[in-house]
């Protein structure tokens, strides 16, 4: 048994305090994978509009995050910009044809 920052004792899981077995660490490849979706749907064309805006957004989010936590920082980066324009184009698309 080992006892915890609380007092109190846990059993069971091994516990680390390695940062790259937390679950932080998934932020930069989440945010890398959901990037690359959205180009790909932003390329495809408004057929997904709905799942490209979804994906891109939370490709920026997890970035941020992860960028926030210092784990993975690359791909953070790439997932962010790669999200970010993504919606930046939409939104940029969006407002061209409301004129």
């Amino acid at each position: 048994m080992r006892q915890n920052e609380g007092g109190s004792y846990c059993e069971g899981a091994a516990m680390t305090d390695d940062a790259r077995d937390s679950p932080a660490s998934l932020y930069g490849p989440v945010s890398l994978t959901l990037g690359l979706i959205s180009l790909i749907g932003l390329a495809v064309g408004f057929a997904g509009l709905a799942f490209t805006v979804l994906s891109g957004g939370l490709a920026a989010t997890f970035g941020v995050l992860g960028l926030r936590g210092r784990v993975r920082r690359v791909q953070c980066a790439i997932g962010l910009a790669t999200g970010g324009i993504t919606v930046l184009v939409l939104i940029t698309l969006l407002f061209l044809w409301s004129l």
